[in-house]
Order: C-alpha cells, then sequence, then structure tokens
C-alpha cells in the first residue's frame, strides 16, 4: 500500500515546513518525491491545517502485562499509545514474571508479539527481584532484547550495587535508568511534604529522597562511565545536579512527566487522581522543570503511565494506588499549557517526545526523512476539546486532567506505514 499525505505542515530536521509526504512499503519519502509515482498512490489524505510529525516516543509506560491485566493489557495500553500519537514506547519491569531472566522475559515478549499495536520495546531489571536491593538480574542475557535496564517504582538503595549495575551496563552498552527514592527518608509519606500537606493532616514525601540518590548516581556515572537516565524527575534540586553533571561532561539524561510542569501540590484535591510518585511537587520546583526543558537539562518527556483499576484509586490521597494514565492526554495538555502559552515552542514539544527520547535511547526514527520508518503523527492543532477518560482507550481512567480544555486532537497515528489509529468523529 502507498498513501500520499497533501498539504500538510511537516517537521523536518529544518523545522515545520509544507510539505507533502509519501508513504510506501513502510518507509517514509518526503524530499525525492519528483522521482516517485506518487499520483498512484493507493490512498490520498488531505493533511489541509493539520501538522505531520515523527510518532512519538515513551520510555517510561506501565503495561501491567504479564502480572496484572486487571489494571492493562498489552493490547489496551498500545491502542491508548496510538490514540495519543505514541508509535514506540517502553514498558517497565514491575510486572509478574519479573523480567529478571530471559526466560521471565519472554512471557512478556511473546505477548508484545501476539497483541501490541504501536512498536514496545521493554525494559529489563537491574535487580533480580526488582526491590533495589538483591543480586543483580541476568543482564548479559536480557541486553539484546530489552532497550535498558531499570527497577522502575524502587531506588537502587546502595552505592555499591548502583556502581555494580553500572558497570556491566556499560560493558553491555545499556543505559541505566533509575527511579532516584532513598526509602529511609520517605517516613510513610504520599503526597509532597509541602504547605498542603500540613495544611491537610498528610504525610510528606520530602524532595531529598529523590534528589539524594540523584547526587549519588551522577558521582558513579562519572566513575563508571556508563550512561545513566534519570526517570521522572520533580525537584528543583535535581534539576540543578543534572545541570552541573551535564556541564561537567557526564553521560547523564533524565525526563519529566507533563503532570509535573502543569501542576503543582498546590493544585492538590482529596482524590487518588492527584497521587503519583513522585508527588507533585511545591511550584518553585515546577517552575524549575520548565526551566530545565527550556535550556536542555530535561531531554524529554514521558508520561509514566500507570494505570489502575478503578477501585485501586478511589481510596483518597492516603490509601489510593501511586499512578495516573498519560498517553492520550500527554500532547495535547502539553500543545495547550506550554506552547500556546509560549513557555517552549511546537518544534521544541516534538524534540522532547519524538526526536531526544529515539536517540538517547538508540531507537530508530524520530525524523521524517526519505527511507526512514513511516511513523508519523497527524494532528489537529486546531481542535479544542475536553478531557473526557471515558473516551480512554486504557483501562485506567485516572487522570488529574479530567475536564480540561485543551486544544490538539490526534487525527491519525502510522507504525511502519499502517494506520494503527484514526479519529473516527468530526
Amino acid at each position: 500500500m502507498t498513501t500520499l499525505f497533501k498539504n500538510g505542515t511537516v517537521f523536518t530536521p529544518r523545522g515545520f515546513e509544507k510539505r507533502d509526504v509519501f508513504v510506501s512499503d513502510g518507509k517514509v519519502f518526503v524530499n525525492s518525491l519528483s522521482s516517485l509515482n506518487i499520483e498512484s498512490a493507493d490512498s490520498v489524505v488531505d493533511c489541509t491545517g493539520k501538522v505531520i510529525v515523527p510518532g512519538f516516543t515513551d520510555v517510561h509506560v506501565h503495561l501491567r502485562e504479564p502480572g496484572f491485566f486487571y489494571k492493562e493489557t498489552i493490547a489496551t495500553g498500545t491502542a491508548a499509545a496510538a490514540r495519543g500519537g505514541y508509535t514506540c514506547i517502553c514498558p517497565m519491569p514491575n510486572l509478574n514474571p519479573v523480567p529478571s531472566t530471559l526466560e521471565a522475559l519472554q512471557i512478556q515478549l511473546d505477548l508484545i508479539k501476539d497483541n501490541a499495536k504501536v512498536k514496545v520495546i521493554p525494559y529489563g531489571t537491574i535487580t533480580m527481584e526488582q526491590n533495589g536491593r538483591s543480586a543483580l538480574a541476568d543482564m548479559e542475557e536480557l541486553a539484546p532484547h530489552v532497550c535498558a535496564f531499570s527497577d522502575d517504582g524502587k531506588g537502587v538503595q546502595t552505592g555499591d550495587l548502583m556502581e555494580s549495575a553500572m558497570e556491566r551496563a556499560k560493558k553491555l552498552n545499556k543505559l541505566i535508568v533509575a527511579h532516584c527514592e532513598d526509602e529511609s527518608l520517605l517516613d510513610g509519606g504520599y503526597i509532597h511534604d509541602g504547605t498542603y500537606a500540613r495544611e491537610h493532616g498528610h504525610k510528606g514525601i520530602c524532595s531529598e529522597s529523590e534528589w539524594k540518590q540523584v547526587e549519588r548516581d551522577v558521582e558513579l556515572a562519572e566513575k563508571t562511565g556508563a550512561g545513566y537516565h534519570v526517570c521522572h524527575i520533580s525537584t528543583k534540586e535535581t534539576v540543578d545536579i543534572i545541570r552541573r553533571a551535564k556541564a561537567e561532561g557526564i553521560d547523564v539524561t533524565c525526563e519529566t512527566g507533563p503532570h509535573y510542569l502543569v501542576l503543582s501540590d498546590a493544585d492538590l484535591q482529596e482524590d487518588g487522581r492527584f497521587k503519583m510518585n513522585p508527588p507533585l511537587r511545591d511550584a518553585k520546583d515546577r517552575d524549575a522543570l520548565i526551566a530545565g526543558i527550556q535550556d536542555g537539562t530535561i531531554d524529554m518527556i514521558a508520561t509514566d503511565h500507570a494505570p489502575h483499576s478503578a477501585e485501586e484509586k478511589a481510596r483518597g490521597l492516603e490509601k489510593s494506588a501511586f499512578g495516573i494514565v498519560g498517553l492520550e492526554t500527554s500532547f495535547p495538555i502539553l500543545y495547550t499549557y506550554l506552547v500556546k502559552k509560549g513557555i517552549i515552542s511546537l518544534e521544541k514539544l516534538i524534540e522532547l517526545m519524538s526526536v531526544n527520547p529515539r536517540r538517547r535511547f538508540g531507537l530508530s526514527g524520530g525524523t521524517i526523512e526519505d527511507g526512514q520508518p513511516a511513523d508519523l503523527t497527524v494532528i489537529d492543532l486546531a481542535r479544542h476539546y475536553t478531557i473526557d477518560p471515558a473516551e480512554f482507550a486504557s483501562m485506567g481512567k485516572s487522570t488529574p486532567f479530567t475536564g480540561w480544555e485543551v486544544d490538539g486532537r490526534i487525527i491519525m497515528t502510522l507504525v511502519e506505514g499502517e494506520i494503527r489509529y484514526e479519529e473516527t468523529t468530526a
């Protein structure tokens, strides 16, 4: 099948340009159209008034399968990804069985092969029990099949263990992707240790529980020369540490989530929709994160899509499970509340969501150039609508953005030229 996308505004390595895009045999062509028989395309899509961008990549999602299919499945999670404009996602390893051996990982790989609607490249664990404490996983066996190594959900609790993990990962040319959380500093907290927690009688999670491990790990990355990536950063101190590390030439990158960029603990409500880990921090932390994406300290935006059952999220701030969904709200939230407000450009947002994640994790695509995989997302930036979780493809419906007014509707998502999502409503 061949498809011609006409009259769109296309994200190219030079920025946005008015271009036609031709898709043939799963590849994209934009510069050599005069030499191709585009008039005989099997289908033509009029993209007047639309933008065409490299499909988004999310290096931090939870698909819950195998082990927790009542929360999400690979089929529903990847359908949500496609609906949100994502063509490649990397699921975290807090599963059952834990993918710390090739035998356990193969169960997940088989499910992905049979059910995924977008490209899915999983993580292997750092430790055997994915608890940040036990012996290291079978990293050598896992390496050819995973995007990186992470114990997401748990911080690696000792420097010696993290150093050993970094040394092995470096030999395998794989990143260590760290959920940074010093458990000795948590003290039963479940929201940010700030004004809202004090005024409403909640136990707080101090910022130091995050940034102290980042500080430790940056030193270890410098010592070992390993590639190091920090998950879902949320504090101003973490931003400063990573900024300094980059200036010193240490091989460190990081991500933050959409919710940390547009919300703070001043927005909290007594509702599980507002409970995630790390928690929503102070407005000064949010402002530091925004400065971090503006100056390049923060390399990418990842959703930390973390679906739970309705019952697990209906227990209030204290007792609800940590985690919110994000694949289907990420682009419109960021476009409406960052791009349209002049905080970052649309080009910068596409770099954060498409280009930089693929570059750092060594994934193919991320650009619209001749011969690249036709992993494309078509967006109507002018479409205004209200976020309604009832419309989500994800089994998880818990989001702090319920009822928010947004612009920027995903119209179509293609993976290697095949339509994996197409909006059907007018």
